[in-house]
């Protein structure tokens, strides 16, 4: 099963707890207390660029019967959507801008770029998400309501169709974070009423229609003769949109080490264990100036999930701390390069086609699936944590996590 117990897990006492999440404190404090101008000037740039980078594609893509025009205007929109999604759209309505106290960059009156309607994102992913990230069973990101991402997951036959859904879901990305607001979980269980539901629908669709409306007729009509190949640039432009942020999106959630937790351990949460769920249920990958700009900073997703109402172009700099505690607690700092993050995702989304009697490993010990008995079925891994008196050393969850690959399986009782 997911982790009940995360201090048992993470190797750590109720005082090193208590610690950490007064030094993750320590670091919301001095972020906050250091926003000014610079951050001002960042965002407001950024809005200037996306902008213009959206304005010239749709210029270009007036003369898109010409492929070099084409491909250029394609390219440019690309670029701007995932731009708008990621690093404004996304990060604007966590509230990370709202200290400017300016109108128009503020989570209360954003409108992105895509299908999903605002105020359903916020709910759906700043509440839910957030508040009970990786806790099976509550949070809905946990494999968006049609994957099978933990062996915690009951499997059932349709599952068997997990590759083939996680194809669909990022050709069409924007679409499944648009339903995901539905809550097809709770419908099933008969936990929300499908009037509920409808009227949610109604809301998503008028928001799809606004956004089908600008992309697949206005822009077409408005490029004249040359509506066919706008249209058809203006589709590969949402491609890569969605092709992109879905990658972004599942390299900071599935990748191994990005663990899931039980809804009893949420119930006897508290702030600073609060920190550390987000610390151990969230994973990285390693990115230069570009690739993290490009990914809305998302590139570092454990300092998202620790304080995603803080500015974006901040968590490089609060990566380093974040880092050192890792480093003072022996705690695992999950990352990899972009490919390896997702090579792991993929694999997991595709053994996990087929029920767990057909895989190795348990659901307490499995790459993709963990718990705190994992160390108990090891000769003596969970005896023996903390501070050894002699050496001063800490043996915590990173050095447990290395001698587990080396221990003994204990045999059946």
């Amino acid at each position: 099963m997911a982790i009940t117990d995360i201090d048992q897990y993470a190797h750590l006492t109720d005082a090193d707890v208590e610690a950490l999440g007064a030094e993750l404190d320590a670091i919301r404090r001095d972020i906050e207390e250091s926003r000014g101008d610079a951050d001002a000037r960042y965002i407001k740039r950024t809005i200037a660029f996306q902008r213009g980078l959206a304005a010239a594609g749709r210029v270009t893509l007036m003369f898109s019967n010409r492929k070099p025009a084409w491909f250029a205007g394609t390219a440019m929109l690309g670029l701007a959507k995932i731009i708008e999604n990621m690093e404004l759209g996304h990060n604007v309505m966590h509230g990370q801008w709202d200290w400017m106290n300016d109108p128009e960059i503020h989570s209360s009156s954003w409108e992105w770029d895509t299908t999903c309607p605002s105020v359903q994102w916020k709910h759906s992913h700043n509440f839910v998400h957030h508040k009970y990230t990786n806790i099976v069973g509550l949070d809905d990101d946990v494999g968006y309501g049609i994957l099978r991402v933990t062996r915690d997951q009951r499997w059932e036959w349709w599952n068997i169709g997990n590759p083939i859904y996680n194809l669909t879901l990022g050709t069409f990305f924007e679409y499944g974070v648009a339903l995901h607001h539905l809550e097809t979980e709770k419908l099933r269980k008969k936990k929300k009423s499908y009037r509920q539901a409808a009227k949610d629908l109604k809301i998503i669709a008028r928001k799809v229609g606004k956004q089908a409306a600008k992309d697949y007729v206005i822009f077409p009509v408005l490029a004249g003769p040359n509506w066919r190949s706008t249209l058809t640039a203006n589709v590969t432009a949402n491609f890569i949109r969605n092709y992109w942020t879905y990658m972004v999106i599942f390299c900071g959630h599935f990748p191994d080490g990005a663990e899931k937790f039980t809804v009893k351990e949420y119930e006897e949460e508290d702030q600073p264990r609060w920190y550390l769920r987000q610390m151990l249920g969230s994973a990285n990958f390693r990115a230069g100036p570009l690739m993290r700009f490009m990914s809305g900073n998302l590139s570092h997703q454990i300092e998202h999930h620790l304080f995603p109402d803080l500015p974006s172009n901040r968590y490089e700099e609060i990566g380093v701390r974040v880092r050192e505690l890792c480093d003072k607690y022996d705690l695992p700092y999950t990352t990899g390069s972009l490919l390896h993050q997702y090579a792991q995702s993929f694999r997991t989304i595709l053994k996990l086609a087929v029920p767990n009697a057909l895989l190795k490993a348990t659901s307490d010990d499995a790459p993709e699936t963990a718990s705190e008995l994992r160390f108990a079925i090891r000769g003596g891994m969970s005896n023996h944590f903390g501070v050894d008196p002699v050496t001063g050393k800490r043996r915590g969850l990173r050095t447990a996590l290395r001698e587990l690959k080396h221990a003994p399986v204990q045999p059946a009782a």
